[in-house]
């Protein structure tokens, strides 16, 4: 089916009224369509162009001496391709007052060349997947589930295919093209065992025998996906006293539909362990967008010594995910656990409910409402107040 053109969230010309930004992602998440968006007739340079890169790489400064008194704003897309780029953009900036929007799938290409990414020139934000706001009448819950929300895939006729050459040739070949892995097998074995450990805390001992690599690069691995966007580290949150906290940290790849691809699994039913798995990535899908965008850094999640467990963490808001359409005291265990140590303002089950419902302080959400509710910003003043206070920072 053809792509819609979906408004995104990001809004790219305010990032750019005082500052030269960075918009990392990884591939198809939508940045160079989001250029053709908002910054159409803008002077793009897209470095994927292999006559344009070849001409740049023997003349980094081609784009200083082609300025013009008019040039105010300068796109490069696909920076991490040429990472010496960079002194020339910094020169642009500090000489010629040029804002820059610069974008790329990998800041580990651009650290691993010793770049400081504009020692503070620039600000920085991540692309991510659609979420249900961007997309409005054309979100289907259950497409989103099963083949997750890359706008090239959620829209595709073929998305078991381009799951499938996604995997293969994106994560597997271009990741290895980028030098980043010197062993293509042993980091495919990788991503295996890691779509099987999705959403689980991690036991970097046992993936290694399972990946049959060493512990340090299953760590190493670990860390390219995180520095390429495909897989999201969730913190623990250890701050409660009466119930002493784990403190492993769980990896989420950054998008469902790619993550039940690597897994092998075909075919979405209600009430099975798959689809609550599925439901509960793509609530942390939205959580984390709505994070990323407002600064408001990751969600963590919550697990007592005793298996007590709440899924996410952000600010003062508890959250609790649950695929299932009758909701008993059972499923508010965590929730209310952590509600004893008084450290939250907010605690949120979100579930298949059809209407809203409160019991013991804890507010029974429909998937729907809560998500309007995350984007439209209700629980917003508790997440900043919370992180300016570990950050010492006085709220107003």
């Amino acid at each position: 089916m053809p792509t819609p053109n979906i408004a995104r969230y990001l809004d790219v010309r305010k990032l750019l009224q005082q500052k030269s930004c960075f918009l990392f992602g990884p591939r198809q998440t939508g940045k160079s369509t989001l250029i053709r968006q908002q910054l159409a007739g803008v002077r793009t340079y897209n470095l994927l162009d292999q006559t344009l890169f070849i001409r740049l790489s023997k003349n980094p400064a081609l784009i200083r001496e082609t300025l013009t008194p008019d040039t105010r704003l300068i796109v490069i897309d696909e920076i991490q391709k040429m990472p010496s780029l960079l002194n020339e953009v910094q020169l642009m900036i500090e000489e010629h007052g040029i804002r820059f929007f610069l974008t790329g799938s990998s800041a580990r290409t651009l650290r691993r060349k010793g770049v400081n990414l504009l020692g503070g020139r620039a600000r920085s934000r991540v692309l991510h997947p659609f979420v249900r706001a961007e997309l409005g009448e054309h979100f289907r819950l259950e497409r989103a589930l099963e083949f997750g929300l890359l706008p090239s895939i959620y829209f595709s006729d073929a998305p078991e295919e381009d799951l499938a050459a996604y995997s293969g040739d994106y994560l597997k070949e271009e990741v290895a093209a980028e030098a980043l892995v010197r062993n293509i097998g042993a980091f495919s074995r990788f991503l295996e065992v890691a779509a099987l450990s999705h959403g689980q805390m991690i036991n970097f001992s046992q993936m290694a025998s399972d990946a049959q690599v060493p512990v340090s690069t299953v760590r190493e691995y670990y860390g390219i996906l995180q520095d390429t966007f495909i897989a999201h580290e969730i913190p623990a949150y250890t701050e409660t006293r009466k119930r002493k906290a784990i403190s492993t940290s769980k990896y989420y790849l950054f998008d469902v539909g790619l993550a039940r691809h690597l897994q092998g699994r075909r075919g979405l039913a209600l009430g099975t362990v798959e689809y609550g798995e599925a439901f509960e990535t793509f609530v942390l899908q939205e959580i984390k967008a709505f994070c990323d965008y407002h600064l408001l850094g990751p969600p963590r999640y919550w697990r007592s010594k005793s298996q007590l467990e709440v899924d996410f963490v952000v600010g003062t808001l508890a959250i609790e995910v649950k695929a299932k359409k009758a909701i008993s005291h059972r499923d508010l265990k965590g929730l209310m656990a952590l509600r004893e140590e008084t450290l939250m303002a907010h605690y949120v089950l979100v579930s298949m409910e059809p209407t809203a419902r409160q019991v013991d302080g804890i507010v029974i959400l429909p998937w729907r409402e809560f998500l309007d509710r995350l984007w439209d910003g209700e629980w917003m003043t508790n997440m900043e107040q919370s992180l300016s206070a570990k950050a010492g920072v006085t709220s107003s």
